[in-house]
Formats: C-alpha cells, sequence, structure tokens
C-alpha cells in the first residue's frame, strides 16, 4: 500500500509515497478499534449511568484520531468510500445492533438516537478498515477492474447478509 501521507509506525518514520505492507496496518487497527469500539458499544449500551457527553468524549477522540491515520495512510479519495460504507451501515449497523442486542433481550429500539451515535461511527470505520483490507488481499487496489468487482461484491454481499439477519 502507497501512504496518502506521513506517519509513524513502529517507531519507523513512512513518508508520503512510501510503500507499507498491509502487515503493518490491519492487525494493530483491527485489534485496537475492535478494543475501543467495543467497550464504547458497552458503555453505550450496557451502562445505565454512563454520563452521554463521557460516551462521545470517549468514543470521539479515537474517532477523530482514527479519521486522521486513514487520511494519511489511505487518502483523502478511499476515506469518501466511507460515505457508501456509512449507507449500507446505516442499515447493517441498525439490523446488527438489534441482532446483537437481541442476545440479551433488548433492541436498538430500546435506545435513543443520541446513543446510537458512537457504536455507529466505530461500525462505519470498521467497515471501511475491512473493505480497505479486502482490496489489499485480493491486490485489487491497482487494478482498476478487479477492484470494481471487488468493492461491488463487497456490497452485494453486504446487503445479503445484512437482509438474512434482518430476516432471522
Amino acid at each position: 500500500m502507497i501512504l496518502q501521507g506521513n506517519i509513524k509506525i513502529s517507531g519507523r518514520t513512512y513518508k508520503k509515497g512510501d510503500s507499507v505492507s498491509w502487515l503493518s496496518i490491519y492487525p494493530f487497527f483491527l485489534l485496537h478499534m475492535a478494543m475501543f469500539g467495543g467497550s464504547g458499544f458497552a458503555l453505550a449500551y450496557f451502562s445505565d449511568d454512563t454520563p452521554v457527553l463521557f460516551l462521545y468524549a470517549h468514543g470521539g477522540i479515537a474517532v477523530a484520531a482514527y479519521l486522521i491515520f486513514y487520511k494519511t495512510i489511505f487518502g483523502f479519495d478511499e476515506v469518501k468510500w466511507m460515505l457508501i460504507n456509512s449507507l449500507l451501515g446505516l442499515y447493517g449497523i441498525y439490523v446488527d445492533i438489534d441482532n446483537i442486542l437481541s442476545q440479551f433481550g433488548r433492541t436498538a429500539d430500546d435506545y435513543p438516537i443520541y446513543i446510537h451515535v458512537i457504536p455507529f461511527l466505530y461500525y462505519i470505520l470498521y467497515t471501511f478498515l475491512i473493505r480497505q483490507a479486502l482490496l489489499d488481499l485480493t491486490n485489487s487496489r491497482e487494478n482498476k477492474e478487479r477492484k470494481k468487482i471487488v468493492e461491488y461484491s463487497y456490497i452485494a454481499i453486504s446487503v445479503l447478509i445484512y437482509t438474512y439477519i434482518y430476516l432471522t
């Protein structure tokens, strides 16, 4: 992957245009986001006394940092794909969160919209990272034809999975 900005990874400074192995990026961010996203999810849905301001600060600072890293690593054009993930995500996030909460006897409708903001933002960032990983794992980033196939497959499979979960 070719960096779109300067960044320091594992003690080494990379400059815009440098090539970085996906192994330097995805494992760290997937694990890091799973931990912060998981804690944000727990704060939003399983702690009745979490102040909303704390929920927003806890998640908002991390989300802002991730956005800076994403722009630096992937570039602005790729980050705008998050808008597409967001549209898919609004449908998928609601279905997934409702499905997860149903395992605990709750539904997404049990919470006001403002409680969903941080978990939804994490979901959007996570699905963005999954798309980036798929592009790199399939060597599609620089192959326009293959990239288009991977992207449309990603959309179709996402919609099928979300619809299946929703219907079951």
